[in-house]
């Protein structure tokens, strides 16, 4: 028993003089309010020893006892964590203290923001958090589609999943179109899938523009899952090479969601094209575009049955070059398309939705509104400062 306790007594120890004045400073210089913005530590910012674990630590406000909710990543799969997650609060144009401190590891993480490969419906890839919900789809239901197999789909577009819940709804709604207790096509209180993709762009799918016509990616060919947690989720998206005009293009997707945002995040590696254009579908083009080149966003604000819904893209400052309202008469091949040039192999960019019975959006203002405000915030992003 003695040297059980000699023993916590020594790593306790060790664990408070690696956590010991490590003050966070987080400054806001923007004149708004700002929270559900994600700041990421790594352990050499933080001063931390090779040996230290992320996992280990947490983050509280220094002036009292508030303790916020944290992830620890595993980016590049070696079992290490490379960056700690939180989500601070920051008034106005002013800056607060929060303090690194032991986690308790006894302390249940929520899984509010959350994605997985989902096979039982045919090979989907979904992906949540509290606000909304996406899907995109994989080589089976390619190949059904190619083979005119009913229930094949074939499209790197991005579907949209309407959800009106703060709580997880990818599982359940799988699960009950699986077992055939009911379909996610059918609102009863949660929200549901009402929204077609088809051809289309959808929610922030790309194209390559060759000649004034436009090229797309088939289906992801493969998927992995890098991270799920209370505060993000990501994974990758691989495609198989596709042709542009008679060139050759690699595509992979890094995609991820964050907690209380509408949009998820799209770090796109590319060759083969200096030039791509992630699109927002127009549907049967019955709704209202608007373009911001100078803060750098486009919307399409549009009606969805009995209700309406709000797309839109965010790109960080000076990346997005044009954009293109592309009308047609084929099905789904309506687009308002963002021109955007490939950066040492890279585009990044940021894309959902708003829908009017699951969101504050109610008129295409209040979207717009928001999507100016996200850029603003990508751009002036919150300033943090470590003591050491």
């Amino acid at each position: 028993m003695k040297k059980y306790l000699l023993l916590t007594t020594i790593l306790a120890g060790s664990f408070a003089v690696h956590s010991q004045n490590k003050t966070i400073t987080v400054t806001n210089s923007l004149p708004i309010d700002r929270e559900y913005e994600t700041i990421e530590l790594t352990k050499k910012a933080l001063g931390l020893p090779e040996n230290a674990k992320l996992e280990d630590y947490t983050v509280k406000e220094k002036s009292g006892d508030l303790f916020l909710e944290t992830q620890a990543v595993d980016e590049n799969n070696d079992g290490v964590m490379d960056v700690l997650l939180f989500q601070p609060k920051i008034s106005a144009s002013s800056h607060k203290d929060f303090e690194l401190v032991a986690a308790n590891p006894a302390t249940p993480k929520n899984i509010n923001c959350y994605s997985r490969f989902v096979p039982e419906r045919i090979d989907d890839y979904a992906w949540e958090n509290n606000k909304v919900a996406f899907r995109t789809y994989g080589p089976v239901a390619q190949k059904m589609a190619e083979d005119k197999v009913s229930g094949g789909t074939l499209t790197s577009g991005i579907d949209a999943w309407l959800k009106r819940v703060e709580y997880p709804i990818i599982n359940k709604w799988y699960e009950k179109a699986t077992n055939g207790t009911g379909t996610y096509h059918k609102d009863t209180g949660e929200g549901l899938d009402n929204f077609n993709v088809g051809d289309s762009r959808g929610v922030g799918g790309i194209a390559v523009n060759a000649e004034n016509k436009y090229y797309f990616s088939k289906n992801f060919i493969s998927w992995k899952t890098i991270t799920t947690g209370p505060i993000r989720t990501s994974f990758i998206l691989t495609y198989a090479d596709w042709d542009v005009n008679g060139k050759k293009v690699t595509e992979s997707k890094l995609i991820s969601l964050d907690y209380g945002s509408y949009l998820s995040r799209f770090e796109i590696s590319i060759t083969g094209t200096k030039t791509i254009a992630p699109g927002l579908t127009l549907h049967e083009n019955k709704g209202i575009t608007s373009t911001n080149l100078k803060e750098g966003w486009m919307s399409y604000w549009e009606p969805i049955d009995d209700s309406e819904i709000g797309l839109g893209l965010v790109a960080p400052k000076g990346t997005l070059q044009s954009f293109a309202k592309y009308v047609t008469r084929e099905k789904d091949l309506s687009n308002l398309y963002g021109n955007m040039e490939v950066q040492d192999k890279k585009v990044v960019y940021y894309a959902g939705f708003g829908w009017k019975k699951g969101s504050p959006f109610q008129t295409k203002q209040d979207w717009d509104a928001y999507l100016s405000s996200y850029s603003k915030k990508i751009n002036h992003p919150l300033i943090v400062k470590i003591k050491k």
